[in-house]
C-alpha cells in the first residue's frame, strides 16, 4: 500500500483511509473480517467519530480488531467531536469529555488524529487552544485537525491553537466537486464560480493541510450513490469504459480520479464489505490519464469555461 504524510505531521499514513462510520451495522463476525481485511492489504488507519453509532462504531470496531497494547503499535485511530443533538460544541469541556469517551470505547490511551467534526458558530478558539494543549501535553492525542472548515475558520483556530492542523475532512467527489470547479471557473457569471468554500483546497495545498475526502461515492448530501444509478448515465458510461480499459471496477476508477489530483488527498472509504474495500484500495495502482480525469469530470455534468 502505498503511503503520504499526513499534512505536516510525522505521520506517515496510506492514501487510503478506512472510514468506520457504518460499523454498527456489522454483526461482531463481519466486523472482524472487515477490519483483518483492511489490514491485510496494509489499509492501517481508521477514521472514527464520537457519534458514529451513538458510540457503538468505536465500540465494535475495538471488539473485533481485539485491541491491546501489540495491535495499538500497528494501527493510525483518528476520531472527531464537536456534534451535539441539535447543536455544535467546540468548549473545552466538550472537547475533553469527547475524547475521553473515545478513547475509553476504543481501548485506547491515545489517538493518533484528532478533528473537529463541524463548524460551531459559538466557537471561542481560545477554549480549542487550551483543549488541545491538555489533550496533548497528557499523551491523549498526537495530532489535530479540523472537518468541514473554510480558510478562515481555521486562521481564527491557529490564531490562537499551537498545534499544526494537519488535516480538513471535506465532502468531495466527482458529482459533489465544487471546490475544484470553482478554481477553474474564475471570472465567470456561471454558478460553478460562485466560492462556497473560500478556495479551501488552494488554501490546504498552501498550508500543507491534507484534505480527506468523504462519501467519495455519494451525491448531494447523503442522497445515494451515482455508481449505476440512472440519474447519471453519461458519467458511469464513462466512469464504466475507463474501468474496462484498466481491467478494473468502476468503484476502483471513482478513488482514482480523487487520487489523480496533485493535492494528495486521502480518500475515506464507507465501505462495509471486505471485497469493495480491496477494490478501493486497488486504485493506488492507476494514474488517470490527464484526459482521462477531464472525461470524467465533464460526463458528471461539470462544465468547463
Amino acid at each position: 500500500m502505498k503511503t503520504m504524510k499526513l499534512g505536516s505531521s510525522d505521520l506517515n499514513v496510506p492514501v487510503i483511509a478506512v472510514g468506520c462510520m457504518r460499523m454498527s451495522a456489522l454483526k461482531p463476525a463481519q466486523a472482524e473480517k472487515f477490519i483483518q481485511t483492511a489490514l491485510d492489504i496494509q489499509l492501517n488507519f481508521f477514521d472514527h467519530a464520537d457519534i458514529y453509532g451513538g458510540g457503538s462504531c468505536e465500540e465494535i470496531f475495538a471488539d473485533a480488531i481485539h485491541m491491546n497494547d501489540d495491535v495499538r503499535e500497528k494501527i493510525l485511530l483518528q476520531s472527531k467531536c464537536g456534534i451535539r443533538k441539535g447543536m455544535f460544541d467546540f468548549s473545552k469541556e466538550h472537547i475533553l469529555k469527547s475524547v475521553e469517551g473515545s478513547l475509553k470505547r476504543l481501548k485506547t490511551d491515545y489517538l493518533d488524529v484528532l478533528l473537529l467534526h463541524r463548524p460551531d458558530a459559538l466557537v471561542e478558539p481560545e477554549e480549542v487552544a487550551e483543549a488541545f494543549d491538555i489533550l496533548e501535553s497528557t499523551g491523549k492525542v498526537r495530532n489535530f485537525g479540523v472537518s468541514n472548515q473554510k480558510p478562515m475558520q481555521i486562521e481564527l483556530l491557529k490564531k490562537y491553537v499551537r498545534q499544526p492542523l494537519v488535516a480538513n475532512q471535506l465532502q468531495l467527489s466527482i458529482t459533489n466537486a465544487n471546490m475544484i470547479g470553482n478554481g477553474m471557473n474564475v471570472n465567470m457569471e456561471n454558478s460553478s464560480a460562485v466560492d462556497r468554500d473560500g478556495s479551501i483546497l488552494d488554501y490546504c495545498r498552501l498550508n500543507d493541510i491534507t484534505i480527506q475526502p468523504w462519501s467519495p461515492f455519494q451525491y448531494g448530501f447523503f442522497e445515494g450513490v451515482y455508481l449505476d444509478n440512472d440519474k447519471f448515465p453519461e458519467l458511469n458510461t464513462k466512469i464504466n469504459e475507463i474501468a474496462e480499459k484498466y481491467n478494473v471496477t468502476n468503484t476502483t476508477i471513482v478513488i482514482a480520479w480523487l487520487l489523480r489530483h496533485p493535492a494528495q488527498m486521502q480518500p475515506i472509504s464507507g465501505t462495509m464489505k471486505p471485497s469493495r474495500l480491496k477494490e478501493i484500495c486497488s486504485a493506488v495502482d492507476i494514474k488517470l490519464t490527464r484526459s482521462e480525469w477531464y472525461e470524467i469530470y465533464r460526463a458528471a455534468g461539470n462544465i468547463l469555461p
